[in-house]
């Protein structure tokens, strides 16, 4: 396994804008290509736009949602990396059979649909069905894995994509400056984004705060550390639908830190150099070797109902 650099972006997408998406998309796949990314990794719903799902019904989310990998917009992410020469991961809503609609995350190559993978754990809609299984594939020898957004804040689903084999977790995501029960949670004005170039400050503050980059660091890098694992973070900057998103995509290695990060206030991109030698240099290689599955494998597998409640949405639903 040679080394591969690979590249996390950040956008501004624009709700249910597919052409301006992919057209962005395929900007920063060419600029990443140039500067030698094999790999690009943009974030959840990347295609599609993301927060105003919440307010579509079943038949405009099946309007929005594509056939995957047979629909426009994988065949279009084909050309793109045929043209770049370089792998691109972005995400949609996919149609899929007896109409059921999946929060979707592809890898494609030039040679068309490399993986995908359905978010397990999907609140944005409540017509979206969860996937039900974990994904783990190749790129240029490297084995990996995606969890999208919500997925990675289960720690039990980092932990089986890393034991099937993961050695690169991509985890695409549209999080951050939110409300939440959390202390310092909550959303950012749009004001401040759209006053960033004359007080970028203001917005850097509320950004990198407990708003955003805060919390994120709370938990991002210990998926990392525990499991040895290179994650590969992307999320959005700028508007979602009227939410605003903090951006900060970023590479993480296998000992918890940061490679590269996004830190501009604008469309951006990061590269990243993976190397093999540090997924066994790392303490989570020995954490997984020591592990003593007959002391709590009964518990894990113990008989459990999901429960899942997202407060900012009811929130703002009025719910």
């Amino acid at each position: 396994m040679e080394e591969l650099i690979v590249a996390t972006a950040q956008f501004e997408h624009r709700s249910s804008d597919k052409a301006y998406n992919l057209d962005r998309i395929a900007a920063l796949s060419e600029a990443a290509a140039r500067q030698g990314a094999k790999v690009i990794a943009f974030h959840e719903c990347s295609i599609t736009g993301y927060t105003f799902a919440r307010k579509l019904d079943r038949a405009q989310m099946l309007d929005l949602a594509e056939l995957v990998p047979g629909g426009p917009s994988v065949q279009r992410l084909a050309r793109i990396s045929r043209q770049h020469g370089i792998t691109i991961l972005a995400g949609l809503f996919e149609k899929g059979e007896n109409d059921r609609i999946f929060k979707c995350y592809v890898c494609v190559n030039a040679d068309g649909l490399v993986a995908k993978h359905h978010k397990l754990h999907p609140f944005i809609n409540p017509h979206l069905t969860p996937g039900s299984s974990y994904t783990v594939f190749e790129i240029h020898g490297w084995k990996c894995g995606i969890l999208i957004c919500y997925d990675n804040n289960i720690i039990e689903n980092v932990r089986a994509t890393c034991l099937l084999g993961a050695d690169v977790i991509f985890m695409p995501h549209v999080t951050m400056c939110t409300p939440s029960s959390r202390p310092g949670a909550g959303f950012v004005d749009p004001e401040l984004w759209k006053n960033r170039h004359q007080d970028p400050t203001s917005l850097r503050i509320e950004f990198d705060g407990l708003k955003g980059r805060q919390w994120l660091m709370k938990w991002l890098p210990a998926r990392a550390y525990d499991n040895a694992i290179y994650a590969v973070f992307s999320n959005p900057i700028g508007m979602d639908d009227d939410q605003l998103k903090n951006g900060c995509s970023m590479v993480i290695d296998p000992f918890g830190d940061i490679l590269a990060e996004c830190r501009k206030l604008e469309d951006d991109f990061v590269l990243a150099t993976l190397r093999p030698e540090k997924l066994q240099q790392a303490g989570g290689y020995r954490y997984r070797n020591a592990r003593r599955p007959a002391l709590y494998r009964d518990i894990l597998g113990k008989e459990h109902r999901p429960m899942q409640k997202v407060a900012w949405l009811s929130e703002q639903d009025g719910k």
